[in-house]
């Protein structure tokens, strides 16, 4: 028997790709391991580490070289995230790369309400525009990062209204790319919705939270222009508030509301729920 071929893995320092980079050394997959800061790069059996930042290109055609498959985790938010996906996408086409599996967002779209999914709809648009075979993973809103949303006050604020979102597991996420990358053949050309199990309003959310951790918390709706002036403090540049505020409204406008079965058919098991992702802490 062959060995496995060895995956390109992108964000083997963040919360994702480390994630994925785990369950892929526990499957006895070999990897290589992208990143920026190769100090912060987790000891994995079976893995190298290469220096490659999305916006060189040059460093991105080395690490890639001799390589079919790679994990491409959507760099850190950035004004130019677009040109540093099109830059990597760009160099894995030259490198040789084959097929890449690409963490999008749900509803990508060029006139989506998130800002930041009409990122990700650009970045597909590149991907399929060099002819690289893909497969998209349009992960919901990480129902991990819900708690980081209250404030001091045990207060969640945004202009979402009484809309609804599934939000997703970072772990059925990492489930879900792991079980793509072992057998990607099988899901070339395959555009995934992954969400969790039930959709709430962060009303509901607000209630979960209380529920299990103790912690009183409410949900205030706010309107844009309260989002936009409770945000102002914080001296983010425009398109970074942008993408905060769209995150609510996205909400409010029923495009995070989607529930998807793709979780359980792609890993075998129900999609966690927010109370199950809260427990686990």
């Amino acid at each position: 028997m062959s060995a496995a071929p060895t995956v390109g893995t992108t964000g083997s320092t963040g919360h994702l790709g480390s994630r994925v980079a785990r369950r892929l050394a526990a499957a006895g997959v070999p990897q290589r391991l992208l990143v920026r800061d190769p100090a912060r790069a987790p000891q994995l059996p079976g893995s190298t580490v290469a220096v490659a930042p999305y916006d060189d290109a040059a460093a991105v055609r080395t690490a890639l070289d001799g390589l079919s498959t790679v994990l491409m985790v959507s760099a850190a938010e950035h004004p130019d995230r677009v040109g540093q996906h099109r830059t990597f996408i760009d160099a894995a086409a030259d490198a040789g790369v084959e097929h890449l599996v690409y963490v999008s967002f749900l509803g990508a779209a060029p006139d989506a309400t998130f800002t930041l999914a009409r990122d990700h709809w650009a970045t597909e648009q590149h991907v399929r525009a060099r002819g690289l075979r893909a497969t998209f993973l349009r992960d919901s809103l990480y129902a991990d990062f819900f708690p980081y949303l209250t404030g001091e006050d045990g207060v969640i604020r945004g202009p979402a209204g009484e809309g609804r979102v599934a939000a997703v597991a970072q772990d059925d996420i990492a489930d879900a790319a792991a079980a793509v990358l072992l057998d990607p053949a099988a899901h070339a050309g395959a555009t995934y919705d992954l969400t969790g199990p039930e959709a709430l309003t962060l009303g509901e959310v607000a209630e979960t939270i209380t529920a299990v951790t103790g912690r009183p918390v409410r949900y205030v709706p706010e309107t844009v222009e309260e989002a936009y002036a409770s945000r102002a403090s914080y001296g983010a540049p425009d398109w970074q508030v942008d993408a905060w505020v769209s995150t609510y409204t996205a909400i409010a406008a029923g495009e995070l509301a989607t529930v998807s079965g793709a979780v359980e058919a792609l890993t075998g098991h129900p999609a966690r729920g927010l109370a199950e992702v809260l427990r686990a802490g």
